[in-house]
């Protein structure tokens, strides 16, 4: 098969995921014509996928691709065999199902860590009391006030993209519309439209911080999944690889998206300075200054401490993950280990339950916790501000794949 029959047959494919479960196809900006098809023709089989994706992924090694894509829609074409065989009935151990789907095996955390994380938070909120208590107050202090949210989210998207603009070419037509809503598993999402242009969504079921903005900003747009989309779109879908034009859920292709929009706002602010700000710092200070100009107090020293004192907490939701799906403890188990271990409320306990719950979303924690890590492994390979700018540029514009990276 040649190049771009093997590609066409990916697309088509690949939409058919939506007819089984609306939302698996999280963005295509490729030919309509294809989507018209897969919409008009009968709900497929999940078997029949199966075997389309198995039958694919043997033609890939001698289709005249090169290695770089040929070994992207490999992984891709692994990762929707195992979804279709999942959507079929047939049951796959949970570390297996993550394996299948974003090219990364995992394991349980320490909870030793997790303790060490506990005694550094401990530190940055000194008082009496239980930490969680103490935890919970110091959000409830740093909630956004609903009626600023809207302005807070335009002063950092505007901030973020003047940066991302002179760091990384956009193309002058690029867009974000930012809007709220509510009854959803996340906190935050991007719908890419293409043409460059990205709608963001905002959980209003989950309150909103002043510490935690400015990353979902940078997560959701710059120089997160918006600026990876446009940049894309503008380079690889230029050059003609067609399959960069269909974003699925339950991919490789999430977890290196997801890795990278957790790096996104140290790697535009925390990376520069005046030399000895050492990487990964000085997003606080830079927070506060915005936060001043609205007329919003925020300690930014303090939240960047708390951030990173609680950095080794990263894998607990994968744990609870594990917990839920590998050792099938009950809904209530695992919403005591995230209050535990994350100092949730039960209330967002729940949330997170909810997201983990989801049939579609239950593995895609392991997106942001390993994604998160081979990233920041891959980046730190960087010898300074410049060289890491180009490692997250590659992030942005190749194809990488996790083992890849690797």
């Amino acid at each position: 098969m040649d190049p771009v029959a093997l590609v066409r047959e990916y697309l088509l494919l690949g939409l058919g995921f939506d007819r089984l479960e609306e939302g698996f196809v999280d963005a295509f900006t490729g030919d309509q014509a294809l989507r018209r098809q897969v919409e008009n023709a009968p709900a497929p089989d999940p078997r029949q996928l199966a075997r389309r994706a198995a039958e694919l992924r043997d033609e890939v090694a001698t289709a005249g691709l090169s290695e770089e894509r040929a070994a992207f829609l490999d992984v891709h074409l692994r990762a929707l065999e195992c979804s279709a065989r999942k959507f079929a009935g047939e049951q796959i151990g949970f570390v297996d199902e993550v394996q299948a789907y974003f090219d990364v095996h995992i394991e349980p955390g320490a909870e030793d860590d997790y303790r060490a994380a506990h005694r550094a938070m401990d530190e940055v909120l000194p008082g009496s009391g239980p930490l969680a208590e103490r935890l919970h107050a110091h959000r409830a202090a740093d909630e956004i006030p609903p009626e600023r949210l809207a302005e807070c989210v335009e002063a950092f998207s505007s901030a973020l993209r003047d940066r991302v603009r002179a760091e990384y070419m956009l193309p002058e037509t690029e867009r974000v519309e930012y809007e709220v809503v509510g009854d959803k598993p996340w906190s935050g999402f991007n719908y890419y439209l293409g043409d460059y242009r990205s709608k963001v969504a905002i959980n209003s079921d989950l309150k909103q911080h002043m510490a935690n903005l400015p990353h979902l900003i940078a997560h959701e747009s710059y120089p997160g999944h918006h600026t990876e989309h446009c940049r894309k779109e503008a380079g690889l879908v230029g050059a003609g690889q067609a399959e960069q034009t269909l974003f699925l859920v339950n991919t490789p292709q999430c977890l290196m998206a997801e890795g990278l929009a957790d790096h996104a706002l140290g790697s535009i602010v925390g990376w520069r300075g005046d030399g000895g700000t050492p990487v990964g710092t000085g997003w606080g200070r830079w927070a506060q200054e915005i936060y001043a100009d609205l007329g919003l107090r925020f300690d930014g020293e303090r939240a960047e401490r708390l951030a990173n004192a609680s950095a080794s907490l990263l894998g607990v939701r994968q744990d609870a993950a594990l917990l839920l799906h590998d050792r099938g403890r009950s809904h209530d188990d695992v919403a005591a280990f995230l209050q535990r271990w994350m100092l949730s409320t039960p209330e967002r306990a729940r949330q997170t339950l909810r997201f983990l719950s989801d049939p579609l979303w239950r593995a895609y924690i392991s997106t942001y916790v390993e994604g998160y890590r081979l990233l920041g492994t891959w980046l730190d390979r960087g010898r300074d501000a410049a060289d890491r700018s180009e490692l997250f540029r590659r992030l942005l514009d190749e194809p990488l794949i996790p083992s890849a990276l690797r």
